[in-house]
């Protein structure tokens, strides 16, 4: 068993061998982790399963052969969207290299792949590519990539304000009562379009709405109930206000309408009410905000939205909206000028 040495950072790295490159050259691995035990660990890990690997000859087949061999792999544990994904980038992604024998696939090749691929792709497609070729991989052939990717663009979300809403909502309460609902459980209870698209009556016990499941779109580009939302921290229990509640049909879905239909819907409606453009999911962007902004505490909001980390929270959903980033503004514009105030008071004063 190999063993981990202590690096001069105290991080502990374990070294094993992988593979022998096409330069006959020796090529090994490196696990490095804070503690020996945890190191020693990930390489054995590695090591396991680099000999279950060797038990099957996948040499000789291709790069597309493997791909498909993955997807098929994974059909029933992956979500259909997860599953139609994988196979549109097996059809599109990898042109240049899908016809290349597993055996011969090296680091070095991918990243000549991933050089080309970037140049017409954004960096988030190059990405969610590079991730699922690296998995395959990785399955077939005890290799770990280390690529280098396009880096990221952070994307700043578009959070509309109070008016935005009232404006969008009054049109729908008298023209759209399926957008009217879906619009407020986006608003004012976080909820995704895969997870209001695929609630139900029977999934309201008083006033609170249990959020377990997703309307995705199947390898057959049909749209099914998944009975799992997003991930598990998206199963969750919302409790909603009395208005909303009374609004929901007492049997049946609650939204007779599927996430393409409903993102139609709201484009539609945006340039009749000639309302800036934004996405429908950033009407859960305008709920988390809202919630921040009244000073509610993170750890509810993610919660209440079914996020699992504040990391999306800090980088997309705590845009502050306008109407509050002013009123915030301004708050603290008073309190300085009272400071001002006073300071010049007591320059003033007689000596």
């Amino acid at each position: 068993m190999a063993k981990a040495k202590k690096l001069p950072s105290g991080q502990w790295r374990t070294l094993i061998y992988s593979h022998k490159g096409l330069d006959g050259k020796r090529h090994y691995e490196s696990f490095t982790a804070s503690t020996k035990k945890e190191s020693e660990f990930m390489a054995a890990e590695f090591n396991l399963k680099k000999s279950e690997r060797s038990q099957t000859d996948y040499n000789n087949l291709t790069l597309l052969d493997v791909l498909n061999r993955y997807c098929d792999s994974k059909s029933n544990i992956l979500s259909p969207s997860t599953i139609r994904s994988y196979k549109q980038l097996t059809k599109t992604a990898y042109d240049s290299i899908k016809h290349y024998k597993l055996k011969d696939i090296n680091q070095e090749i991918v990243q000549q792949w991933a050089n080309e691929f970037s140049i017409s792709r954004s960096p988030k497609t190059v990405r969610n590519a590079h991730g699922f070729l690296s998995a395959v991989i990785y399955t077939y052939k005890p290799i770990v990539l280390k690529t280098t990717l396009p880096q990221k663009k952070k994307f700043k979300a578009y959070v509309p304000n109070d008016q935005e809403v009232k404006i969008l909502m009054s049109f729908y309460a008298s023209k759209d009562t399926d957008m009217h609902l879906a619009s407020h459980l986006a608003a004012f209870g976080t909820l995704r379009r895969s997870e209001i698209c695929a609630l139900d009556a029977k999934d309201v016990t008083g006033n609170t709405l249990h959020v377990n499941r997703s309307m995705v779109i199947n390898a057959d580009k049909q749209y099914v109930i998944k009975n799992m939302p997003k991930n598990t921290s998206s199963i969750r229990d919302i409790e909603m206000p009395d208005f909303l509640i009374n609004m929901l049909p007492k049997e049946g879905r609650l939204v007779n309408l599927n996430p393409s239909q409903l993102t139609q819907r709201h484009i539609k409606t945006l340039k009749k009410l000639d309302i800036p453009y934004f996405r429908f999911h950033d009407l859960r962007h305008y709920a988390a905000s809202i919630m921040h902004a009244l000073g509610i505490p993170d750890q509810y909001i993610m919660e209440r939205g079914g996020w699992s980390s504040d990391k999306t929270l800090k980088e997309v959903y705590r845009g502050t909206i306008d109407d509050y980033n002013q009123k915030f503004q301004q708050m603290a514009f008073n309190h300085y000028e009272q400071m001002q105030h006073e300071m010049q008071h007591d320059i003033q004063k007689p000596q």
